[in-house]
């Protein structure tokens, strides 16, 4: 999850605490609304290879590096 959470407060320009909070926010909503088999597997997802590596690709827009036309 540190990997994520560092990749929120880079693409976002936010302070690591606010990226932090953002992402155990985020997570915390999937594993409530999530049926109880894919809710287990959130935390292991935020592991190496996971939701973690995904992510920077959803997020690769966001922040500085987003192109304009």
């Amino acid at each position: 999850m540190d990997e994520l959470v560092k990749l929120v407060a880079q693409k976002l320009g936010i302070a690591d605490d606010k990226a932090k909070l953002a992402v155990e926010t985020v997570v915390g909503f999937l594993k409530k609304k999530l049926p109880g088999p894919l809710a287990s597997q959130i935390d292991s997802a935020l592991g190496a290879g996971g939701l973690a590596d995904k992510a920077k690709s959803f997020l690769k827009g966001f922040g500085g590096t987003s192109q304009q036309k």
